[in-house]
């Protein structure tokens, strides 16, 4: 049996049931990994008759992976509000202890977390500076102030999902380019891909409806699509703060009927929802990469992206790109997706292979190879 020493532990405290976002992120690099050589800090330890497999790409599909070591199960956002604060106290005081009793390798965080003053070498990854870029007054933002840029700074590398990110972190935070790492994302190609399915009038937007998403100009652009069988499908976390105030805008457009509001969907779902769309909508005032862009051109699906942050970077060529200011431009967009089914024509051809160019197996070897690096 091989006993080689890990190059680095994976902080999966952010893993969760129903992920989005970082969560899918983190579940999909760390199941890219070589589990011996990078092990989980696993949130749900396996159970004593579990096989050890990776099994499907639910939620807890990485439950059992080999050499994965327990944590507590109550860190991840899906547990509430209150496991933001118990993720932060255990990174800065039982996670050092963890790393020594493993051989001090490295900590690679799928997050700007790491423990700070603890002699903890870490390897961090950073999705964007939205916060920074469009502060909000919540209890988070000190946290984004102040907590987020110390652990930039004294990471042994970033990595950063985009260039567009790396061009941010350095020139508003600072932190010198030769410790930033641009790396691409990936996607399951046999979670999402082609289904060659027939293409119904609906718009599809997936994200949460933070203000960045510019929800509100992609509900007035809708209402200028003069087509009456057209719907817009919104999927994404519901939030007290902005949901509401978007509901009542959709109602005073005369759209609240055609609109529908999903929470939460499986993969499964997911996959249906992205070919049976007529298009996906990102129109987001700035993304550091925008993976719902992604997982759309791996199956094919056209894409109303923004020209904005690292989107131009994803979609290349084969996205409309939009101005996200102007809703009578990504009307523009939504109406010519409609009528021109030579537009869904091209992103069947072009958009998956497009979408091979970004592969969890690619980006896994970059950063093992950087972990070794700095071994």
């Amino acid at each position: 049996m091989s006993t080689r020493r890990p190059l680095a532990l994976f902080n999966g405290s952010y893993l969760g049931p129903k992920p989005t976002g970082i969560g899918v992120v983190a579940r999909d690099l760390v199941a890219a990994l070589d589990p011996e050589r990078v092990p989980l800090l696993d949130p749900r330890p396996p159970e004593p008759d579990e096989p050890r497999v990776s099994g499907d790409p639910g939620p807890f599909r990485l439950a059992g992976r080999p050499h994965s070591i327990p944590i507590p199960t109550n860190l991840s956002p899906a547990e509430g509000s209150r496991a933001h604060l118990r993720r932060l106290l255990w990174t800065q005081n039982q996670l050092p202890a963890l790393i020594r009793q493993h051989g001090n390798p490295l900590l690679l965080s799928p997050l700007p977390e790491a423990p700070l003053l603890r002699g903890v070498r870490s390897v961090v990854l950073a999705h964007d500076l939205l916060p920074l870029r469009f502060p909000q007054p919540t209890p988070l933002l000190a946290y984004h102030l102040g907590y987020v840029p110390l652990v930039l700074h004294q990471a042994a590398a970033v990595l950063c999902n985009s260039e567009a990110t790396a061009r941010e972190v350095h020139g508003r935070l600072r932190v010198p380019a030769s410790r930033l790492v641009p790396i691409r994302l990936g996607f399951d190609p046999g979670g999402l891909r082609p289904l060659d399915l027939e293409r119904e009038p609906f718009f599809l937007v997936l994200g949460r409806h933070d203000p960045h998403k510019n929800l509100a100009r992609v509900l007035r652009a809708f209402a200028l699509v003069r087509e009456p069988q057209a719907n817009l499908q919104l999927v994404g976390p519901h939030d007290r703060r902005y949901t509401p105030k978007l509901q009542v805008l959709a109602a005073e457009l005369g759209i609240a009927e055609r609109c529908r509001w999903i929470p939460w969907v499986g993969d499964a779902e997911r996959l249906q929802l992205l070919n049976r769309c007529r298009a996906l909508i990102i129109a987001s005032l700035w993304e550091g990469f925008g993976l719902p862009a992604l997982e759309a051109m791996a199956c094919g699906t056209a894409v109303i992206a923004a020209r904005a942050g690292a989107l131009p970077e994803v979609v290349g060529p084969v996205g409309q790109l939009v101005d996200p200011l102007r809703p009578e431009a990504i009307a523009a967009a939504m109406a010519a997706v409609l009528a021109d089914n030579g537009l869904l024509d091209r992103a069947r051809r072009e958009g998956p292979a497009r979408a091979s160019g970004f592969d969890w197996r690619h980006t896994a070897a970059e950063v093992t190879r950087l972990l070794e690096e700095l071994q």
